[in-house]
């Protein structure tokens, strides 16, 4: 039932010429849907499969001028990675400093675990993850990440298809996939490729091991210009459908009544995330000679597939949008535990 409904808003939502109709259809109807009470549900497996096909799609982009191209970023890359540590920090005071005396039934170091990790500018699993080891609240967390990333992916392509629409956007061209024509059997080896980058991902324990091992697999390939096929748009789109019901099913009414003051708090710094977030990427922008749509999705505070599905989708320069993305994402991963350790201490004393 949730496929069908989800296919159909996907529809409607194409044929109101919405921004990625096929992932902000699926994911606004299941949403509501589940918010009222409706039995929706995703799919875990359908989910991997949609993150696969998009790891595959975007690895595509990464021809020889393009990588050059990114590595001659390294230094806005590292300044978004501190723009991103940075932001989640503040937010996280923000959360703290608007929730603590609501929320007397919690501890002080089990309130600063709480909206520091729920503050914090990475994926909504490992970051509930992290924060249960420190004591934290975490139907918080999570639901503060599930808020944090459904209202950029809502926010963040509606703004840039204004802005197309009034202004114009011209992305470099350089900035688009290798192969254009798709074929049976290219897609055939991409997928055995790519799967088995998956599935070692997934032997070591990596986090979003659907994502991560195909587009490393893809860059690799289409680096070393080996272009097999392309994807076909129909299975980009379906690939999109199960990531925006995956998005969207994780709002349920108990989620809204669980702690609503939180989650106003949390609506509201995002906004001023979202607002914060596109000054760093047009300033950036201004520096590295890039369109400031790519930058300001790169930069963004949101979901490495989604925001890079956004890029892909509206042709704004998804390689560079990957790119911020990924290497934020893996940065956050290994510094937001030591630095949270730091803070700590650091209040302890």
């Amino acid at each position: 039932m949730t496929l069908i409904l989800a296919t159909a808003a996907a529809l409607l939502a194409q044929w109101l010429r919405t921004p990625i109709p096929w992932m902000l259809g699926p994911l606004l109807c299941t949403a509501a849907l589940s918010i009222g009470g409706a039995p929706m549900r995703s799919s875990i497996y359908l989910r991997n499969v949609g993150q696969w096909v998009i790891a595959c799609a975007l690895g595509l982009y990464f021809t020889a001028d393009v990588g050059h191209l990114v590595v001659s970023l390294w230094w806005a890359i590292l300044l978004g990675i501190g723009w991103a540590l940075a932001l989640g920090f503040g937010f996280g005071l923000w959360l703290h400093r608007q929730n603590a005396k609501d929320m007397p039934e919690l501890s002080a170091p089990r309130m600063r675990a709480t909206s520091y990790f729920a503050g914090a500018i990475g994926g909504a699993s490992e970051m509930t993850l992290m924060a249960d080891r420190y004591g934290a609240r975490t139907d918080l967390v999570a639901a503060s990440h599930s808020m944090r990333l459904v209202m950029v992916v809502i926010c963040l392509p509606f703004g840039m298809q204004w802005v197309q629409s009034h202004w114009g956007l011209q992305v470099d061209s350089n900035l688009m996939p290798g192969p254009k024509v798709w074929h049976w059997t290219g897609l055939v080896y991409l997928a055995l490729a790519t799967s088995v980058g998956a599935l070692f991902m997934t032997l070591i324990k990596r986090n979003n091991p659907w994502f991560m091992g195909p587009l490393v697999v893809a860059m690799t390939l289409t680096l070393m210009g080996i272009q097999w096929t392309a994807i076909p748009s129909e299975l980009s789109n379906l690939a999109q459908l199960f990531i925006g019901i995956s998005l969207g099913v994780r709002f349920r009414r108990e989620f809204i009544q669980t702690a609503p003051k939180w989650l106003l708090t949390v609506a509201l710094g995002t906004m001023g995330m979202i607002l914060l977030s596109a000054v760093f990427g047009w300033a950036l922008a201004w520096g590295t000679g890039l369109h400031p749509a790519t930058l300001i999705l790169g930069t963004s505070p949101g979901g490495i597939a989604e925001m890079a599905i956004t890029a892909k989708v509206l042709g704004l320069g998804a390689p560079i949008v990957t790119a911020f993305q990924v290497c934020r994402l893996v940065a956050v991963l290994l510094i937001v535990v030591p630095l949270y350790r730091w803070v700590a201490l650091e209040q302890n004393q």
